[in-house]
């Protein structure tokens, strides 16, 4: 006659064990899938780093116009302008947990601004990308009365200035600066940098003669370009630029350090549901798909984004946050407070 062992406590424990993780994880499941069901059952805020008008600003409206659409919410874009993008970054630390608050910023406000100055905030676990928007790059512009017409023969111009010719950033420890170090060190000339408080002031300075060059974003320099008023040499970017066909790149004109983008995206707080942060995702990258949207997009001077992972977005961002270090340090660049 066969008999039946009976339980032990230790396996009895163990089957409740499993029954509660079990449990745990449907709950968590149950819960996931009722945030998305119930979101957004309000507003959405957009913050924006920069001003009215500005590509953040236009870019964080034409995703507003997408989740308007998708989510039948009101999305409201609100600037918060300020400390190279400090005061949005620490406007969605203190209000993007529940979902409802969300920030559309470049990512060199965390992979150049944390090592240009002292920062109140951690730029890799503060905040997290949730997908990307555009991808842009700089272009070196010149005064259009300079005697010359490429990039070749701006570093024959420049080798012949016995104290090294000028060129201006928009800002001092960004990749503006970094990259006009970088282009001298590579094409052995003398750059000297000059340093502005944003593109316009700097841009205003270009025309006047005041500085010869200046490494630029392509939104700020493109309406100038396409004026006549400067002159674009190359661009800083894998490939040509929509926007600037006729500029070749850095990469073909053998520099290809010098050709990594820059990208947008919209952030969310670490806390922000999965589940709300993987709705919001879907979303934009369909919006950001339209070709309504792809034409504004081009309008500005930006290149489409990629739908690239989240964790494949924190890579890029460390790796140009370690480099952007790297340069600094070799021109003996100390973090301004």
């Amino acid at each position: 006659m066969k008999t039946t062992r009976s339980a032990s406590p230790i396996d009895a424990l163990r089957r409740r064990l499993g029954l509660a993780v079990f449990a745990l994880a449907a709950g968590s499941a149950v819960t996931a899938q009722a945030q998305t069901q119930g979101w957004p059952s309000k507003p959405i805020r957009l913050i924006v780093t920069g001003p009215a008008g500005g590509t953040a600003d236009t870019l964080a409206r034409l995703l507003a116009e997408g989740l308007q659409q998708d989510l039948k919410q009101p999305v409201i874009v609100e600037s918060k302008a300020g400390a190279s993008g400090a005061l949005g970054i620490h406007e969605l630390k203190a209000s993007g947990k529940s979902g409802y608050t969300f920030l559309v910023i470049q990512d060199g406000a965390l992979s150049e601004a944390p090592v240009a100055q002292k920062v109140s905030y951690d730029p890799f676990n503060d905040l997290t990308p949730v997908a990307q928007l555009t991808r842009t790059g700089l272009v070196l512009v010149a005064n259009k009365n300079l005697p010359f017409q490429n990039l070749q023969e701006f570093i024959a111009y420049a080798k012949k200035q016995s104290d090294g010719v000028d060129f201006a950033s928009y800002a001092t420890g960004f990749k503006g600066h970094t990259s006009g170090m970088l282009f001298g060190q590579l094409a052995k000339i003398n750059m000297r940098h000059v340093g502005y408080k944003g593109s316009p002031p700097a841009l205003v300075d270009l025309m006047g003669g005041h500085v010869p060059v200046m490494f630029d974003g392509v939104t700020t320099s493109l309406p100038l370009i396409r004026g006549g008023k400067i002159r674009a040499l190359a661009a800083s970017y894998p490939t040509r630029l929509q926007a600037l066909p006729e500029v070749p790149t850095f990469k073909e004109l053998g520099y290809p350090q010098l050709s990594k983008p820059g990208w947008f995206a919209v952030w969310a707080h670490p806390q922000t549901p999965a589940a709300i942060q993987q709705k919001l995702r879907e979303v934009t990258l369909a919006h950001f798909r339209k070709e309504s949207v792809l034409k504004q997009i081009a309008t500005i001077g930006m290149e489409p984004g990629q739908p690239v992972t989240k964790a494949e977005m924190m890579v890029d961002l460390k790796d140009a946050s370690q480099k952007q270090a790297a340069l600094l340090k070799s021109i003996g660049y100390q973090p301004e407070n």
